[in-house]
């Protein structure tokens, strides 16, 4: 069954590239990203897990642990690493598990058998330290994902969950958030003391308040 928004996402025991996790465990306090890859050694893949590696400290600013997933086994990923490191000019510091038995990918429903017969999809899971999940994202083998936006998800999330604010579109962190319409309008000075701004009654707009 598909995992929810709000669901707490299943906790599993696995191996890695950096030795045996138990997941939620693993979390700890912390906020996570789960994200699968249908094989090793393929090209889309070997850009993505690159291109994390790189945006790996931005991730850790924002107190957020990465963890990767492909059904291949553990010594296919060592040779995988090597090759991502070489050719993307980075370094992997974060495991990735091995999942052969695609236990892992049944209890996320990374298996999609319209897509990809047994391959996994690029799912992405972002999940809060209360371990529910909070974001998911399937994306198809042919298309890599763009972390700049999932970081920008990060960001609107832990914001969100702290202010009662929400974001707009294409909004980026330090740019002006909505009052969220539970706020009434007595509320609202005491609450947002930066100051706001009504467009309508219900679009009413302030500063970031953690900026």
């Amino acid at each position: 069954m598909a995992l929810r928004l709000g669901d707490v996402v299943p906790d599993f025991t696995a191996e890695t590239t950096q030795g045996t996790i138990k997941f939620h465990e693993w979390l700890g306090e912390s906020w996570g990203i789960l994200f699968s890859h249908p094989k090793d050694f393929t090209p889309v893949c070997t850009t993505e897990l690159g291109t994390m590696a790189k945006m790996a400290d931005a991730f850790k600013q924002r107190n957020v642990k990465v963890l990767a997933v492909s059904v291949d086994p553990l010594d296919s990923h060592k040779g995988w690493i090597h090759d991502i490191n070489e050719t993307q000019q980075c370094t992997v510091s974060y495991p990735i598990i091995a999942d052969p038995d695609r236990k892992v990918a049944n209890l996320y429903d990374m298996i999609h058998p319209n897509a990809l017969d047994n391959m996994t999809v690029r799912s992405v899971f972002v999940i809060g330290p209360d371990k529910k999940l909070k974001l998911s994202l399937t994306y198809p083998a042919s298309t890599g994902r763009n972390f700049d936006e999932i970081l920008r998800v990060i960001d609107s999330l832990q914001l969100t969950a702290k202010y009662k604010v929400a974001t707009p579109a294409n909004w980026k962190d330090g740019e002006d958030c909505i009052i969220t319409p539970a706020v009434t309008d007595p509320e609202v000075p005491a609450l947002f003391p930066k100051g706001h701004r009504v467009i309508k009654p219900y679009l009413r707009y302030t500063p970031q308040p953690n900026r």
